[in-house]
């Protein structure tokens, strides 16, 4: 994790935030690319990413609930499963990349990426097997909204999110993982 103060991180996530109500609003122009490319769990992933587990957690909180709250979106019903997948994304992004080092930062990427994108989605799915909708959600309904209809948002995160990460380093907006070598 970069070596950002806590007003930077403070200041990061609070525009996460702010881009978790945004880009699902400029995406929903679309029909249905709302569920196709997930744009909400991009700033949850940077800022897991960037800012750390507890700075990633709270974006995967606050951005939906401030987006359900101020653009009706995601609608209550899917809010609660939201709430639980993009906390785990936050949370777990931020502690993997933390914990992996490889000395490569874009493995270092993929691999918190890679298991933050599995946990959030095993979690959900429980969650709602178990809390939100107790006996009529079946593993066929979680792997057809997990996997398969959201496949575009998977790639898009995968390529985007690290592409991001680094273009932020070189922009020198935060710092580098690794020391560079002269």
């Amino acid at each position: 994790m970069s070596k950002l103060s806590a007003v930077q991180r403070s200041i990061f996530t609070a525009v996460c935030i702010g881009l978790c109500v945004v880009l699902p609003m400029a995406f929903h122009a679309i029909p249905n690319a709302g569920t196709l490319f997930s744009p909400m769990h991009i700033p949850v992933l940077l800022s897991g990413l960037i800012c750390g587990w507890s700075f990633g957690f709270l974006c995967g909180l606050a951005g939906p609930l401030l987006s359900s709250l101020l653009t009706g979106m995601p609608p209550l019903a899917y809010l609660p499963s939201m709430l639980v997948e993009l906390a785990t994304y936050g949370l777990v992004c931020g502690l993997m990349i933390n914990l992996i080092r490889t000395e490569k930062i874009y493995a270092d990427l993929y691999i918190s990426l890679v298991v933050a994108l599995l946990a959030g989605r095993i979690i959900a799915g429980v969650a709602r097997a178990l809390l939100f909708s107790p006996g009529s959600y079946s593993f066929a309904a979680w792997i057809t909204s997990y996997f398969i209809t959201s496949w575009p948002g998977l790639v898009i995160q995968l390529t985007l999110v690290p592409a991001l990460v680094s273009a932020l380093m070189k922009a020198k907006l935060i710092p580098p993982w690794y020391p560079t070598k002269a």
